[in-house]
């Protein structure tokens, strides 16, 4: 399925998307990390929406797992769209040692705030900017850009370093390609400020799920 993209992953990681079809025909959003001509990761869309205009449930089944992996970079974690607007992925990658989370999505133009931003653009960088804070890694956001049966989708790519600070924007509304670099010892660096991933409470968490799903069942 990705020869010609294997090849070019030789000289540059690649994060493509694309439907996965499993042995039974099941069908999935999914994610693919390429690596020096190796598929390192495929990760399924775990939250498939199904207000508004979107109605992925209706068409794709649901993934079933959350999981960060190796690079030649370091441990990295993908979600889609979705994924990240719901805290748990996140939180699980950064859990399961991700330092670099990369985020990509489809995301439509919605809710003009001033000349420049979306509304939708404003929200997503939100929260890219608050997982980059709260989970003391880097978190990097691709969305689709261009126009598809009469929606709008804006682009803006953006990096967000470990202190959450914004370290690279690309722009909105057209196709671009932005590049930045990720100082690796800024993780070191905000994480002896900020030893959150030291003091989370992990076995506190597990019990209290546990209460509350055995609760609602």
């Amino acid at each position: 399925m990705f020869r010609h993209l294997l090849k070019q992953s030789q000289d540059l990681d690649l994060v493509v998307g694309f439907v996965d079809e499993d042995q039974r025909h099941r069908f999935y959003i999914a994610s693919a990390y390429l690596s020096c001509g190796r598929v390192l990761h495929v990760h399924h869309k775990v939250y498939l929406p199904t207000y508004g205009l979107f109605d992925e449930g209706r068409f794709f089944a649901w993934g079933d797992s959350v999981r960060s992996f190796d690079t030649r970079f370091g441990r990295v974690g993908l979600l889609i769209c979705e994924d990240f607007w719901h805290a748990s992925p996140p939180y699980l990658l950064w859990l399961d040692g991700a330092d670099i989370m990369l985020f990509s999505s489809a995301s439509p133009g919605r809710g003009l705030t001033d000349r420049e931003k979306l509304e939708s653009a404003r929200w997503v960088e939100r929260v890219n900017k608050a997982y980059a804070s709260m989970f003391t890694c880097f978190v990097a956001h691709a969305n689709r850009v261009g126009y598809e049966d009469g929606l709008h989708f804006w682009g803006g790519a953006t990096v967000f370093d470990p202190n959450g600070e914004e370290i690279a924007h690309g722009p909105y509304f057209e196709e671009a390609l932005t590049l930045v670099g990720l100082d690796l010892n800024q993780l070191r660096r905000t994480r002896a400020r900020l030893p959150l991933l030291r003091d989370e409470r992990t076995n506190l968490t597990q019990k209290e799920l546990e209460r509350i799903l055995s609760r609602n069942v």
